[in-house]
């Protein structure tokens, strides 16, 4: 007899429908599983054997074989012991099979209880895309499977509880939907900055139009400090924002308990002895990297020229494509990344080129080999450059309180909605995603401020995507000020922000 169980398994961050088919036949018992799985699939025989002895079943003395289709992918995981279980218990008639409607996963421990796996969000997104109804999961994966709106959730803590489900003896309550409400990050307030109100401006640009930002002054400035406050003025996530990134934190098994999904956006800040696969993400078995980590949020890298130049080189692509391919030798996967790429870093080694009362010891060349780690493709890709300068004694002896993050992030949230209104069904989500196709229509200029740009082209020696990236700017600054059209006094302050264009 052939009995067959739904599972599910991963493609990067995408689910695969895997149907655990099971067979019983003569000869001397034995059990294959076939499918192209790893060693942590091929160990689940044992697993499975001892939870249905210590379950109080009895494990067939016959030849069983496992396969797992299709055949072409690999399976890899302990995921599969839930649905081989459950198909050697349906084959030999100890228990009725699952409905063909229904999707199993979950890890076994011996005595039978169901373990908590990663990645289960995107198998429920996939086993109700492919039309099935219901998925059984681990009891602590149940809150995150129930965001997949469209199908049915039950929890499984034990196999004797799923066994008395699947005889209808005491059936599994479903789990409650998950219900989405985006959340502020909690932390440092803006309030806390004493003076730099052109860095404090510079970064509400930068979060309303999810603009790429390098912060420069010298040491004790403020570059960290302010950049460390992004988060609390970053706009709302929306449903679908969270559940891409949810994904990607569910498959690199990062979801907090009790937190099924994400709904701050993230903020990344790797140190500067981060490699390229650390970055880019990678591994034997591809998974997410830094910059998927930091998909619809902030990758922050402070000290930047202190990064390795490889590392570094990685960011390029996926700051034009809002993707990665990883290629390896098991295969190749595409993760999300479309974040804000937030950079802090010195003028020079010692930190105090420039410094209005400290003195610089670096020679010339040596401030010029010190900005050279930092490639100029990269710095094109950067739309703000802004001067941290250091905090005037005055300004810390009377310590005003500035605006708080709540007043900003009303102003973002504002700006932000104007840009979901404008660009409501072409696919774009904020301003810095704007394709060329669209910005001559939503970023056009008067004859004001194409002379402006000509000016300002010839003599900063702009690059076509710096210019670009100018107008998106001017087109955030325009949202902030309710102004449907771009004026040369926005396009005025956008030019201003690239300061090391002008140093070139």
């Amino acid at each position: 007899m052939v009995a067959k169980v739904n599972s599910a398994g991963l493609t990067g961050i995408e689910g695969q429908l895997i149907v655990c088919e099971c067979d019983l036949s003569g000869g001397l018992p034995r059990l294959d599983i076939v499918g192209l799985p790893d060693a942590s699939v091929r160990e689940s025989q044992d697993r499975v054997r001892a939870a249905a002895k210590n379950c109080g079943f009895e494990f067939p003395a016959r030849r069983i074989t496992i396969n797992l289709a299709p055949g072409e992918l690999r399976k890899e995981g302990p995921i599969y012991d839930l649905p081989i279980l459950m198909g050697i218990l349906a084959a030999s008639g100890q228990l009725p099979a699952p409905p063909q409607d229904s999707c199993m996963l979950g890890e076994l421990s011996l005595e039978g209880e169901v373990r908590p796996a990663a990645g289960v969000l995107p198998m429920a997104l996939c086993a109700r895309d492919m039309g099935l109804r219901s998925i059984f999961v681990p009891e602590d994966n149940a809150a995150e499977a129930s965001a997949a709106e469209g199908i049915a959730v039950y929890p499984v803590r034990h196999v004797t509880q799923l066994a008395n489900h699947l005889r209808g003896t005491d059936p599994i309550s479903q789990a409650a939907p998950f219900r989405f409400e985006s959340t502020a990050a909690q932390g440092p307030d803006f309030c806390d900055v004493v003076g730099q109100e052109n860095v404090r401006r510079g970064l509400e640009i930068a979060a309303a139009g999810s603009h790429n930002v390098l912060l420069v002054g010298s040491p004790g400035s403020g570059k960290s400090m302010l950049s460390r406050r992004l988060p609390s003025i970053l706009p709302d996530m929306t449903p679908q924002e969270a559940l891409e990134v949810t994904k990607v934190y569910s498959v690199a098994g990062l979801l907090e308990k009790g937190k099924p999904m994400v709904t701050q956006r993230p903020f990344r800040s790797p140190h500067h002895t981060v490699s390229a696969a650390g970055l880019a993400g990678g591994g034997r078995v591809p998974r997410p990297g830094e910059i998927s980590l930091a998909h619809n949020g902030v990758l922050f890298l402070d000290e930047l020229p202190e990064y390795r130049a490889d590392a570094l080189e990685v960011l390029r692509q996926p700051l034009e494509d809002g993707c990665i391919t990883v290629s390896r030798v098991s295969g190749s996967c595409t993760y999300p990344s479309r974040f804000m790429l937030v950079c802090a870093m010195n003028p020079c080694k010692c930190g105090f080129y420039g410094h209005p009362t400290r003195t610089c010891t670096c020679t010339e060349q040596a401030v010029r080999a010190y900005r050279k780690r930092i490639s100029g493709p990269l710095l094109d890709r950067i739309d703000l450059h802004i001067d941290v300068a250091p905090v005037p004694f005055e300004s810390l002896r009377d310590r005003e309180p500035g605006e708080s993050s709540a007043q900003i992030r009303a102003r973002v949230n504002e700006a932000r909605a104007r840009q979901s209104r404008r660009y409501q069904g072409t696919g774009i989500t904020c301003n810095a995603t704007l394709t060329p196709a669209y910005m001559a229509k939503f970023c056009a200029l008067d004859s004001a401020g194409k002379q402006l740009m000509q000016r300002a082209f010839d003599v900063m020696g702009l690059t076509a995507r710096a210019y670009d990236r100018i107008l998106k700017v001017a087109r955030t600054i325009a949202d902030l000020e309710g102004q449907e059209n771009i004026l040369p006094s926005h396009l005025a302050e956008a030019i201003q922000f690239r300061s090391l264009d002008t140093e070139a």
